[in-house]
């Protein structure tokens, strides 16, 4: 494997890695196309990463374990939506799990929205590199116009995550989604800050013992 600093990574090995930890995750097996764009998403992740802080995590096996498998698992989780709905990834930073989200679910208009500069301009690179049905906004979500709503907001490792989630609330279509990445500590707190929501999944992520994935509808 190719040393988290390393942009050339090998396309044999990464896209055997991604695939052996989707089987052992238990998840649905993904195209070799998709496959193909999750490599060249480690890729700019690695030589994004040697100047900028997407992500604490370096080593490409662990992304791929930590970033890569949760965010697919979301996106498989994920209810079917029509052709043309739109997923806003509130502070996408390294664009998990939207990106993942627009790999393994085209149908979907992804908006990335991320108020840093330099994150903001990773995610244009990586939309414009893998081809996706994505957007960037590079703003704060309370600085959207009002009437802007999404079918689906997602949210993952964002800061003040109770404010985010009312903040999200109000970004939700009528009868749309609502998934967060919580903590079993994290969990009980945020689904009484959301009595609104009906929750329809609860599912344990597969590389953190405290990791939970909530889908909710409003």
């Amino acid at each position: 494997m190719a040393a988290a600093g390393d942009s050339g990574v090998s396309r044999k090995v990464t896209s055997s890695a991604i695939a052996q930890a989707i089987e052992e995750a238990g998840l649905e097996a993904l195209s070799p196309d998709a496959l193909a764009k999750f490599e060249t998403y480690l890729a700019l992740l690695l030589k994004w990463n040697t100047r900028l802080n997407l992500t604490a995590v370096r080593e490409p096996v662990l992304i791929i374990r930590r970033h890569f498998i949760e965010s697919i698992q979301c996106a498989q989780a994920l209810p079917e939506l029509d052709t043309g709905s739109t997923l806003l990834d509130f502070g996408s930073g390294a664009g998990l799990p939207g990106i993942p989200i627009a790999i393994c679910r085209p149908e979907i208009r992804v908006i990335l929205a991320e108020s840093q500069r330099k994150k903001a301009a990773f995610l244009q690179e990586a939309v414009r590199s893998l081809q996706l049905n994505a957007e960037i906004f590079d703003g704060r979500v309370e600085d959207m116009t009002p009437a802007q709503k999404f079918s689906a907001v997602t949210l993952r490792a964002v800061d003040k995550m109770a404010e985010a989630c009312k903040i999200a609330m109000a970004r939700v279509s009528p009868g749309g989604w609502i998934v967060l990445f919580v903590t079993k500590e994290t969990e009980i707190k945020l689904k009484a800050l959301l009595p609104a929501i009906s929750w329809k999944q609860e599912l344990l992520t597969p590389d953190l013992e405290q990791g939970r994935l909530l889908i909710g509808q409003i």
